[in-house]
């Protein structure tokens, strides 16, 4: 197969988040700060992410994105924000937050938070005006309409329409998500400038940067109806939203970002199941910097469809002198390992396949624990969209709290006096001292972190590449991968310096040499 490469090197010095790897925090699951009898107790909080700060660094990760944190009513934990400019009290302070970015620079990680741009609580003081009559200053700010402007569907609940009634004004409000939320109008440049100011508020605090929620719906054809199959029911909206305003807004928040010193970064959300069009939020330079790769994430575990995202990617990319993202998990979705059958050898595999690709990889907290989703009972369940599983809390230690000083909002995952960070980090040979050994490999070899990218053809259920003098082979599949004689030759020369030769790759195992 001919070669397939990624993005064309940028000019020097090379932005920081090119060669980093970022870290996903979910701060309500990922460890508690506070005093076990607070009124926050059994909830993740800046305090906690403070005190876990020496982990990361030691794990080998170079930045962590912290999922919402502003202040909210928690319908959709943080993702509805009543204050843009403020700590929620569940999570700390402010202070709390000026220490948290002080002490991850101190051990050179950068900091990115979670903005939220379409949409507000419906408790934001924005909306609470918006609602009152036609005629108040915010009467413009949200998507009102005397009848329902279009057949979008909410992303949830489920089969929802994306307009809900108002009593207070007697107009229909947009939603793409709950009722509570509800969309701004980017239309009205006074919105714009608001949120442009909450990204000042955040960068002169020190932030490295912001992942964007949903950030390709900030533009939207408000009298379209979404495309859908004769007799089926609309599609939920967000996946079908993509319009030419979004650009021009997109282009002025790069603006503002390049402003600032330290090559502060934008992370766009753009969920939309088609790498051309995601490709298209780059810009010419000048939009966002990265965005995630959803159909590489949902792709099945499975050579030939990884391999035709991989190759689809790095192509539409190419052609906009773009640099790719890699993400496998997420706060929104089933867990990489669950999703790839539940084994262990499998997590693995797809580890060394994360970090090993080009462009920015993204990991979500306990991934580098093999953690699969927890089993929630009902009487549990709090998302309103039931992604609980894939939110539970990490376990710290061996013991009945697993670190926590409380029993936790969620319950833990499955095996947690197993998988917990205190046991693996005593054992060599576990998935955590994996994950650290392939970051430090990363990390100090400057070609496993720049554009090179070459698919190498080796049949049956493998995924194969070189990454300038790096052989990465992976066997996904059920039976071990043969080597021809020539493939043999170039394992045996990766392998020399443990003593062995490579004839066979056996079943759900990756392996990584340098041949060149």
């Amino acid at each position: 197969m001919p070669a397939e490469r990624s993005a064309t090197a940028v000019t020097s010095p090379v932005p920081w988040w090119r060669d980093s790897v970022v870290y996903q925090v979910y701060p309500r699951s990922f460890a508690d700060g506070g005093p076990a009898h607070g009124a926050h107790a059994g909830i993740g909080d800046l305090r906690g992410i403070i005190d876990k700060l020496d982990y990361l660094a030691w794990l080998g990760v170079d930045a962590l994105w912290i999922s919402p944190i502003f202040r909210s009513p928690m319908a959709d934990f943080g993702y509805d924000v009543s204050d843009f400019c403020d700590i929620d009290p569940v999570f700390g302070t402010l202070t709390d937050f000026d220490e948290l970015v002080e002490q991850a620079h101190l051990r050179n990680l950068r900091v990115l938070l979670d903005w939220v741009p379409n949409h507000t609580s419906d408790q934001h003081p924005w909306f609470r005006e918006s609602r009152l009559d036609r005629t108040n200053p915010k009467t413009d700010w949200y998507v009102w309409r005397d009848e329902p402007a279009n057949n979008w569907m909410a992303a949830f609940p489920r089969g929802d329409t994306a307009w809900t009634f108002d009593d207070v004004r007697s107009q229909y409000y947009l939603r793409c998500f709950l009722p509570s939320q509800p969309d701004l109008n980017w239309d009205h440049p006074p919105v714009e400038a608001a949120m442009l100011d909450t990204l000042r508020f955040w960068l002169d605090r020190g932030v490295d940067g912001f992942r964007m929620d949903v950030v390709h719906l900030i533009g939207k054809h408000i009298d379209l109806d979404d495309p859908h199959p004769e007799g089926r029911k609309p599609a939920v909206h967000v996946i079908h939203n993509d319009v030419p305003a979004t650009h021009q807004r997109l282009r002025r928040i790069r603006t503002l970002l390049d402003s600032y010193p330290g090559d502060r970064v934008s992370v766009g959300e753009v969920y939309l199941l088609d790498e051309a069009a995601m490709a298209s939020y780059y810009g010419d330079n000048d939009e966002l910097h990265l965005s995630f790769n959803f159909p590489f994430l949902w792709a099945p575990f499975d050579a030939a469809q990884l391999s035709k995202r991989i190759v689809s990617t790095l192509h539409h990319l190419d052609t906009r002198r773009a640099w790719p993202t890699w993400v496998l998990s997420n706060h929104d979705v089933p867990r990489h390992r669950q999703r790839y059958g539940g084994s262990e050898a499998a997590a693995r595999v797809a580890a060394i396949m994360l970090l090993t690709l080009p462009g920015t990889p993204f990991m979500y907290q306990g991934e580098e624990l093999g953690l699969v989703d927890a089993d929630v009972p009902p009487h549990r369940v709090v998302d309103p969209d039931h992604r609980d599983g894939c939110r539970a809390p990490i376990p710290w230690t061996p013991d009945a709290l697993h670190g926590w000083p409380a029993d936790p909002w969620l319950p833990f995952p499955p095996d947690s006096d197993r998988l917990d960070v205190e046991t693996q980090t005593a054992d060599a040979d576990s998935m955590l001292h994996l994950y650290r050994r392939t970051l430090a490999l990363r990390k100090g070899a400057a070609d496993l972190r720049d554009a090179t990218f070459e698919l190498v053809e080796m049949g049956g259920g493998a995924l194969s590449y070189r990454r300038g003098p790096w052989l990465v082979v992976l066997n996904l599949a059920d039976e071990p991968l043969a080597l021809d004689r020539a493939m043999h030759a170039t394992l045996c020369t990766a392998a020399e310096h443990e003593g062995h030769s490579i004839e066979v790759v056996p079943p759900m195992t990756a392996i990584v040499g340098r041949v060149g």
